[in-house]
């Protein structure tokens, strides 16, 4: 069955302009809010949707300017018989070189046979939906498929208020399983008739006064009636709609009655079963009403992990459940560029596929800041937590994502997927190991931004040469409790040549206990403060509280990397 091949949209909602080449299997779209994922599946819908009249606003036009007019053309690929017949859409056939993306107006040898949809949205709100073709003799005409063929085509799409699915309603999942249609009218006709009499001797003893007063007026006024009067049911009142027929539980109940998540998830599972008939699955926040485990069986069922896949699916997410479980071959990230949309995907090298796995949520944000290690990390969210606390706008609500990169060899194995995907990216780094320098220096002319401690200094260097007496005292403290004060004590007294102990850095504070004190917090064995939790904890009690007392040259590196996390919100 048909599959989409180019979707190109102009000046739909909040999107000015977008071509995309999708995969023909699972194609997630991810990327922070408001980026544009659900009105691509919003464009897909309108243009291939089974529908006979569409609502549209001005609120659809990109920025509101309805003098310029919404175009969605969406070309498909692997056509059956009927949408390939040269009666009925000849002069529409088109060719597409997969190699190149390129769609000509005649056929060529060994290139796709295409059709291309159109749907435009002038300033009068009224969609015209064509087949589009280049050819010369054919510009000023306006046809379309047949309504059979629209329908082949339509896309299901299981939103949140999906149980219309699971009625035989027109255009439902359960009409394109199977051929098989259910003959109502003689049940349904049997049913009224029923109704009517039962209702009617039900009526006599509800309404018999009003009867007989009818009755009595008519036979006055000399109107036959022919006897005394009955209230039933009127046959012409009695309607169906198109939902007659729906799915039911053994005990009765209707499938409807399903939380939203189970029915999502079935609705997934039939329509991979209707694939022959209906190849395109729409579904927008794919997590909705679902646990993580059930995330996996979803994907699972739209073939997410097959090699040939059974259909070609459209889905949102903001799950790290899902973006973990998916390739980067099915992640598509949506972003906005210099006034057009770009559907990039995220690929399948090896550091991508990594840092899907490591740090899938990072995906979810408009900015990424790359740590050196996960005291860099602790450290920013402890900072975070008490600036968020004095009532400034924190690093979530910034749209920053922090990642750990676990050493200066894999910094730029981390950052570069981000960047070379169009994220806003930065790196925070020590400078007592030095990374690869071509890599850094084609981070920063990408557009990426470093930060790093001064010439020859990490973070540990940084914080008990910079901070104020009294803020070193909590560090050595916070130490202690961490780790313990004898082992505290052996490692001051092995990095100063037993010239300190923990007992005179607690006496006095001077530079010579600074700078043994550094040395010992960030020895490979039984570092101070090398975990997330520890990180945070003194950022949070420690270096916050006395960051405005502490060395300028360190106060500024840290409003530097304040000012970049904030400014991206």
């Amino acid at each position: 069955m048909a599959r989409i091949r180019i979707i190109n949209i102009e000046n739909f909602r909040c999107i000015q302009q977008l071509t995309w080449f999708p995969s023909q299997g699972l194609n997630c779209l991810i990327g922070p809010g408001d980026s544009g994922k659900s009105s691509i599946l919003d464009a897909i819908d309108l243009c291939l949707g089974a529908r006979r009249n569409t609502s549209m606003t001005d609120a659809d036009f990109h920025g509101l300017d309805v003098e310029r007019s919404i175009s969605i053309s969406i070309t498909l690929g692997e056509l059956d018989d009927g949408l390939k017949s040269l009666e009925a859409y000849a002069p529409y056939l088109r060719s597409f070189n997969p190699a190149t993306g390129v769609v000509a107006d005649e056929p060529h040898a060994g290139h796709e046979t295409v059709l291309t949809i159109n749907v435009t949205v002038g300033g009068d709100l009224d969609p015209i939906w064509s087949l589009l073709s280049g050819r010369e003799d054919l510009r000023e005409q306006k046809r379309f498929l047949t309504w059979s063929d629209r329908a082949r085509i339509s896309p299901n799409r299981i939103g949140a208020l999906a149980d219309h699915n699971l009625a035989w309603r027109r255009g439902s999942v359960l009409n394109k399983l199977t051929e098989e249609r259910a003959d109502t009218a003689a049940a349904l006709a049997k049913a009224a008739r029923d109704a009517r009499l039962a209702f009617g001797d039900a009526a006599e003893a509800q309404l018999g006064t009003t009867l007989q007063i009818v009755t009595q007026t008519a036979n006055e006024l000399g109107i036959v009636t022919g006897g005394p009067l009955r209230a039933m049911l009127d046959a012409h009142s009695v309607s169906f709609t198109g939902g007659t027929i729906a799915l039911h539980g053994q005990d009765g109940v209707p499938l409807r009655a399903l939380g939203v998540g189970s029915t999502r998830l079935l609705l997934s599972g039939l329509q991979r079963k209707a694939a022959a008939n209906a190849s395109v699955i729409l579904i927008d926040e794919l997590e909705y009403g679902l646990e993580p485990h059930r995330i996996l069986r979803l994907l699972g069922s739209l073939g997410a992990k097959e090699q040939q896949p059974p259909l070609q699916g459209f889905i949102t997410t903001h799950s790290p459940v899902a973006i973990r479980e998916l390739s980067g071959t099915q992640l598509v990230v949506v972003r906005k560029t210099d006034g057009s949309h770009t559907a990039t995907f995220v690929g399948t090298q090896n550091e991508i596929q990594g840092t899907i796995r490591s740090f899938p949520e990072a995906f979810l944000a408009p900015s990424v800041l790359v740590c050196e290690g996960a005291t860099e990390v602790g450290l920013i969210r402890g900072l975070d937590i008490h600036t968020t606390a004095m009532g400034q706008i924190s690093l979530h609500a910034s749209g920053v994502s922090l990642v750990d990169a676990n050493g200066v060899t894999r910094l730029y194995n981390r950052a570069g997927p981000f960047r070379a995907l169009n994220y806003r990216v930065a790196v925070l780094r020590d400078d007592d190991e030095q990374p690869d320098v071509g890599l850094e220096t084609s981070f920063q002319f990408g557009g990426g931004t470093l930060f790093k401690w001064r010439t020859g200094r990490a973070l540990e260097d940084e914080l008990f040469q910079c901070l104020p007496d009294q803020a070193v005292l909590g560090l050595l403290t916070k130490a202690e409790e961490f780790l313990g004060p004898e082992l505290i004590d052996g490692q001051i007294k092995s990095m100063s040549g037993n010239l300190l102990n923990l007992a005179s850095c607690k006496t006095a504070v001077t530079p010579q206990s600074r700078s043994v004190m550094a040395l010992a917090a960030k020895t490979k064995q039984n570092p101070w403060f090398k975990t997330v939790s520890r990180a945070e904890e003194i950022g949070r009690d420690i270096v916050a509280p006395y960051l405005h007392q502490s060395e300028p040259g360190f106060l500024a590196i840290i409003n530097d990397i304040w000012k970049w996390l904030q400014s991206g919100s």
